[in-house]
C-alpha cells in the first residue's frame, strides 16, 4: 500500500475523532446545564419533600446535595441511600440513580440504573418520584 494512502486514511481518522470529541463535549456540556436546572428546580425539592414525609412517618433520612447530585441517606444505616446524578461516560448523557443498601448478613448491594427517560432536559417530576419511591421501598420495609 502506498504511504500517501495510509497517511490520507490516518488523517481522516484523526479529523473524525476530533470532530466526535468536540460533539461529545458540546453534548455533555448541554446535558450538564440541563441537569443542573433539573436538580435545582425538580430533583432537590422532590427528594426533600419525600424525606419530610418519611420523617413525619418515623423514617429518618438526611438529604445531601454535593455538586452535581442529590443523595437521600438513611439515618439508621449510612450505607442505605438513593442518589441521583448525571452519567456522561456513555454516548448519550443520562440521569442515573445509584442505590446502595445493606442486606442480610451486612452485605452491601449497590447498583445504578437510568432514571425515567434518562434525558435531563425532558425528565419529569413523576418519573423522578416513581424512581425514588420504588428504590426506597426496601429501606422502609425493614
Amino acid at each position: 500500500m502506498e504511504i500517501s494512502e495510509v497517511r490520507k486514511r490516518v488523517r481522516e481518522i484523526l479529523d473524525r475523532s476530533k470532530h466526535q470529541a468536540d460533539t461529545r463535549r458540546e453534548r455533555n456540556d448541554d446535558a450538564k446545564r440541563s441537569f443542573e436546572r433539573f436538580l435545582e428546580v425538580t430533583a432537590v425539592p422532590i427528594v426533600r419533600q419525600v424525606a419530610s414525609v418519611l420523617r413525619a412517618e418515623g423514617h429518618l433520612f438526611t438529604i445531601f446535595t454535593p455538586a452535581g447530585s442529590v443523595r437521600m441517606m438513611s439515618d439508621r444505616h449510612p450505607t442505605d441511600f438513593v442518589e441521583i446524578g448525571l452519567d456522561t461516560s456513555c454516548y448519550a448523557p443520562r440521569v442515573v440513580g445509584h442505590t446502595s443498601r445493606v442486606g442480610r448478613g451486612g452485605n452491601v448491594t449497590e447498583y445504578e440504573q437510568t432514571v425515567g427517560s434518562g434525558d435531563p432536559a425532558t425528565l419529569t417530576e413523576d418519573e423522578l418520584l416513581t424512581f425514588v419511591l420504588r428504590e426506597l421501598e426496601p429501606f422502609v420495609e425493614k
